[in-house]
Formats: structure tokens, C-alpha cells, sequence
């Protein structure tokens, strides 16, 4: 499919640009290409009048392009622009939170609770981690760590391809916050960032989809 395509040709035009001048002007371009072209992914794959949880999620995948957009007006480097970033993706994981919610029931909140123990250690362990070097941030940051992970517990309502996505989109922002706030790099950095931001979404996308889909077949 075009969009299928268009999405591929920038995610790797993208990662190539990040492994070889990060920050340059083709990585700058194609992320902002990004979630446009994975909304488009998304329009082509759902039919009309769009259902509730693919305007939500339309919605999401809006506020993660701003999240990728609004910083780069902003002086780099600057607590501004990385609020920017922050407030933009803690209103894109409410959207995929009120997107998820009506499959709480099929969610390891109610059928494994056990289950949900890992996601909250994974919180804790991450705030504790980035804790001194958030500084006045640090409250915000506990705030989107606690959505981003009520949102991976609730994509287990949906199905296995959307707990994945959930989980890998939990990865990516968690190497943003090491990298800001504990000076934990890898080699690569953005280029991993970059993959599992694009994957994440993009498996949270094909199961929201998926399921969008199965919903009007049963109606």
C-alpha cells in the first residue's frame, strides 16, 4: 500500500540520517514525516464514519507529531523545547489511555493482576533512576511515567501485537529520560530511540486497526 510504502522509505531514511548526522536537516525533515505518514497508514487500513478508538488514536499519533515538531522552534537544548516534547507526549498517552480504556476488562489489570507488578517496577525503577537529574521536571516526569505505563497495561486489553507495541514505545521514551536525566548513552542513541518510537506505534496502530476492523465485522 502507498502509505505502507511512504512510511517504510521515511523511517529508514530517517535512522540512516540518525546514525550518520544526528540532528541534521534530513533527520529534522523525516521525523517530522513520521506520525503523518503512520496516521495515513492508519486512514487507509480503517473504514468510514472513523469508530471512537481510531479517532483517538488519530488523535495520539497528532500530539506525538507536535511532540516532534513544537521543540525545534524552541532555543536547543532548552528546558522549553524539552517541555514541549513532555507535555505534547503526555496528552498523546491520555489519548492512547482513553483510546485503550473501554479493554480494561480483557487487561491483566483484571484478568492477571500479578502481571501488572513488573510494568510498576519498571516505573519506580525508572523515576528513581532519572530522579537527580530531573530537577524541578521531576514531577512531570513521574506524571508521564505513570500514563505511559497505565497505557502499556491497558494495551494488553486489546491484543498481543498492541502489548508489544506498548511495551516497545515504553523503551523508547525510557532511553529519552536516561539520556536526559542520568547521562546513560548508547552507541546509537537516537537511531534506537527512533526505531522503537516507529515500531511502538506502529504495532499499537496495525492492532488498533485490527480490532476496528473485527469490531464492525461482529456488528
Amino acid at each position: 500500500m502507498p502509505a505502507l510504502l511512504a512510511l517504510a522509505v521515511v523511517t529508514l531514511v530517517h535512522l540512516g540520517a540518525q546514525a550518520v548526522a544526528p540532528g541534521g536537516v534530513l533527520a529534522d525533515v523525516t521525523q517530522v514525516l513520521l506520525m503523518p505518514a503512520l496516521a495515513w497508514l492508519l486512514l487507509t487500513t480503517t473504514p468510514t464514519p472513523r469508530s471512537r478508538l481510531v479517532k483517538l488514536a488519530l488523535l495520539a499519533l497528532g500530539l506525538s507529531w507536535l511532540g516532534d515538531t513544537l521543540p525545534r522552534f524552541a532555543e536547543d537544548g532548552s528546558q522549553l523545547g524539552f517541555g514541549l516534547m513532555l507535555g505534547c507526549f503526555l496528552l498523546a498517552q491520555l489519548a492512547y489511555v482513553a483510546a485503550l480504556l473501554p479493554f480494561v476488562e480483557r487487561s491483566i489489570w483484571h484478568t492477571r493482576r500479578a502481571l501488572v507488578a513488573p510494568y510498576l517496577a519498571l516505573l519506580v525503577v525508572l523515576v528513581g533512576v532519572t530522579a537527580g537529574g530531573a530537577g524541578p521536571l521531576l514531577p512531570a516526569v513521574a506524571i508521564y511515567g505513570i500514563a505511559i505505563v497505565t497505557m502499556a497495561v491497558l494495551a494488553t486489553g486489546l491484543d498481543r501485537v498492541a502489548t508489544i507495541g506498548a511495551l516497545v514505545f515504553v523503551v523508547s521514551d525510557s532511553l529519552i529520560a536516561l539520556r536526559a536525566f542520568a547521562d546513560v548513552e548508547l552507541p546509537l542513541h537516537g537511531v534506537w530511540v527512533m526505531l522503537t518510537y516507529v515500531v511502538g506505534q506502529g504495532l499499537l496502530v496495525a492492532a488498533i486497526a485490527h480490532a476496528d476492523r473485527a469490531a464492525r465485522q461482529r456488528a
